[in-house]
């Protein structure tokens, strides 16, 4: 199982100080990839542990890509139908680029819908909204010039440089559609399912999988885990685990600092994931 931590991006906590300092520590500590979450429009009634401030999830990512050196970069997850999709692969280009081929791309549908409002988007198309913007990243990262002709999305031939190799793609949601997506473009599935009902949903994916010749994708929770009981930690970890996830998205929640956020990361290395 590999492990990768959130890192906050919301909230008066998410200075560049701290950021880069979260990144330092998660990186000397082993761990595979830092997260980041995304929101662009909070309302004003739900601003309860943020105070609305959000740092784009996308510039973020740019931002540690220059202050780390070797652990992966991940978006858990991008709310794919709030943003264009030329401009937003030109963006996750651009990144894969300058951190070396490092992102990791976890992509999902959204559900605020007052954050659809906001943005001037029908969150009832969300889903072909999605399935375009995969189609279109697909699309780009594989030609340099190529016209691009989808059913909401239509471009005629342009250079599409640089052009690393695309971002691991992992696709968030729980229902049918999302599986469809993992089936047609996943690298990873990031459900939100708790163990004793992810376990067959793996099971079900893993079937379709074969039944479609497509290799085993990573499995992903996120979960949050405070440093108390190192028993329990050790239990639950194990039971996502016999459930089927092979990727644990450590999630400490609102930590107060840069120095909380180091002890509880540490001791989740050194004592649970060990």
């Amino acid at each position: 199982m590999k492990y990768g931590v959130a890192i906050r991006n919301m909230g008066p906590q998410a200075t560049r100080a701290t950021l880069r300092a979260c990144a330092a520590t998660a990186e000397s500590l082993g761990y595979d990839a830092l997260f980041v979450s995304d929101h662009l429009c909070i309302p004003p009634d739900q601003t309860e542990g943020s105070g609305g401030r959000y740092l784009d999830v996308l510039t973020t990512l740019a931002y540690l890509a220059g202050a780390t050196e070797r652990i992966r970069l991940g978006v858990s997850v991008l709310v794919v139908p709030y943003r264009p999709a030329v401009l937003t692969a030109k963006q996750i280009a651009t990144i894969q680029e300058l951190s070396g081929e490092r992102m990791i791309l976890g992509v999902g549908v959204g559900w605020m819908k007052p954050e659809f409002d906001a943005l001037g988007v029908d969150k009832r198309q969300r889903g072909r909204l999605t399935d375009e913007m995969l189609r279109v990243l697909r699309h780009l990262f594989a030609h340099e010039a190529l016209a691009f002709n989808g059913e909401i999305v239509r471009f005629p031939a342009f250079v599409f440089l640089p052009r690393p190799a695309p971002p691991a793609l992992w696709i968030g949601g729980n229902g049918e559609k999302a599986m469809s997506r993992v089936l047609e473009f996943g690298d990873g599935w990031h459900p939100m399912l708790a163990a004793d009902k992810l376990k067959p949903a793996v099971v079900e994916l893993n079937r379709n999988l074969a039944a479609n010749n497509k290799s085993a994708v990573e499995i992903v929770v996120r979960r949050v885990m405070r440093a108390d009981d190192i028993g329990a930690a050790k239990a639950k970890l194990q039971a996502e685990r016999d459930a089927g996830a092979t990727y644990f998205i450590l999630d400490l929640g609102r930590y107060p600092s840069e120095r909380e956020f180091a002890v509880q990361a540490e001791w989740f290395m050194r004592k649970v994931a060990s």
